[in-house]
């Protein structure tokens, strides 16, 4: 083999990777395949080192001898689910049907090509329903549900559009937020204000006209990220996991500050503190609201279209669960009264279980039915609260306890989220990862057989 050749093999290997992580994949999903990559490349795993980063990813294939090392920047970060599920069908099939390398390439310059599963419209649409559907869950009725959506469309839109024309991602965000409580702000004269209400039909009057402003710039709360961070750092890659939670906390910053701007220039005493969230629907209404929510932000997660019922349904499955374990009869509902941590956990790790089956009835790696189905489950109005309250501190006595209660229960929560999602990986590792390694195997014994063995580098030519 020349050296090329082997160069090339590398190349394949690091926009395998790449791909990956600017999709949002975890970082064990991301060495997992490329370890099968590898394997379908002929490259002995025995003399192959992979350094896994946010921003490059390297891979050096050596012995006592010789040495080959590329790298590969990451540099679009983004969520695309479909393209995590074609990266993991490509391995697969490239194995079991022994694909050629310019095979190969042409598979991942084809994924790289792929447009998004929405456009533009149909995500802040999505999104911006995914925002009313968290605000029922926070205890707001159906007029307040479509006030709240329709801000939330509009923030969004023009937190896609801002960074078209150049403008920093965080400051983007930042102005997304403010616009989109704005708005909130605005639809609360359609109920309070009696000039404006009593021309309206009853249908358009809310009785919760504050609930918009809690949840109409959550499109922005980087749950994947947020989710992805917890499972790195169980897995033991603390340097993705930690930029990760970085990032994440950048994101929130910047949509706390834009809602505190909001809410200053409106005029709002400190609503994110007093208004109560605890929801009393019937569990009907939940279930509606989960999967509105669940649906909407799988367009912004571009996951496959078909996917779509699949993720209201655990969507449903998740918060029904978590809020039947989470509410009882000291808030007025039926339930187990257990809190919200328990509740997250149990909803999260409910349907974690399911999906260890039903990933194979529908040819998706794990993560794409599942983060959908948790996220309307993460608080992030929460996270908010507990930022805002640092925000806005006046020196109160009780001020630091607010604030630290709430960044508490949203960081537990989303512990336990991410605990949840990992059920699968923590608990069932040794049962799943034999199945693959001894499908892997079988489809690497066919493809010796016919290919060779994997690649000597003492037989590598330099010129």
């Amino acid at each position: 083999m020349a050296a090329a050749e082997l160069q090339h093999k590398l190349d394949l290997l690091l926009r395998t990777g790449s791909i990956l992580m600017e999709s949002a994949a975890d970082t064990s999903r991301i060495r997992r395949t490329m370890k099968r990559a590898a394997a379908f490349l002929s490259l002995d795993e025995r003399y192959l080192h992979f350094y896994i980063n946010w921003n490059v990813l390297m891979v050096n294939y050596s012995d006592t001898e010789h040495s080959f090392t590329k790298f590969q920047r990451c540099e679009k970060h983004g969520i695309n689910l479909t393209s995590i599920a074609k990266i993991s069908k490509l391995t697969w099939s490239a194995i079991s049907n022994d694909y050629s390398l310019d095979q190969y390439e042409k598979a991942l310059d084809d994924i790289q090509k792929t447009p998004r599963s929405f456009t533009p419209w149909q995500v802040a649409i999505g999104g911006g329903f995914a925002c009313g559907g968290f605000c029922v869950q926070f205890g707001c009725d159906w007029p307040a549900f479509f006030y709240c959506s329709l801000a939330a469309i509009l923030g969004f839109r023009l937190r896609m559009f801002l960074p078209t024309r150049g403008c920093n991602n965080y400051i983007a965000i930042g102005i997304a937020a403010f616009v989109a409580t704005l708005i909130a702000w605005v639809t609360t004269f359609l109920s309070l204000t009696p000039s404006i209400a009593g021309v309206l039909p009853e249908f358009m009057h809310s009785s919760t006209p504050w609930h918009p402003l809690m949840a109409c710039a959550l499109f922005i709360v980087p749950g994947v990220p947020l989710i992805n961070f917890v499972s790195d750092m169980l897995d033991g890659y603390i340097e993705v996991g930690m930029v990760r939670a970085l990032n994440t906390l950048l994101m929130v910053l910047s949509m706390a500050f834009g809602i505190a701007f909001a809410i200053k220039v409106c005029g709002i005493d400190n609503f994110v503190k007093d208004l109560t969230m605890i929801p009393h629907h019937e569990y009907w209404e939940f279930a509606v609201a989960a999967a509105v929510s669940a649906m909407g932000f799988s367009t912004i997660f571009s996951i496959p279209r078909r996917l779509l019922p699949v993720v209201a349904v655990g969507g449903i499955i998740a918060v029904c669960f978590r809020n039947f374990v989470n509410l009882g009869p000291s808030n007025g509902n039926i339930g187990l009264d257990m809190g919200l941590t328990i509740g997250s956990l149990a909803g999260s790790a409910l349907i974690s279980v399911i999906v260890i089956k039903a990933r194979h009835w529908f040819h998706v790696p794990h993560q794409c039915i599942t983060i959908p189905s948790v996220i309307p489950m993460v608080p992030g109005v929460l996270m908010y609260r507990a930022l805002f309250a640092f925000i806005e501190m006046h020196g109160v006595v009780g001020e630091v306890t607010v604030g630290m209660n709430n960044a508490i229960k949203a960081s537990l929560a989303i512990v336990c989220i991410a605990l949840g999602v990992a059920i699968p990986n923590i608990f069932f590792r040794r049962f799943i990862e034999g199945d693959r390694k001894r499908k892997l195997f079988n489809m690497l014994v066919e493809r010796k057989r016919k290919n060779g063995e994997f690649v000597d580098l003492s037989a590598v030519e330099i010129k």
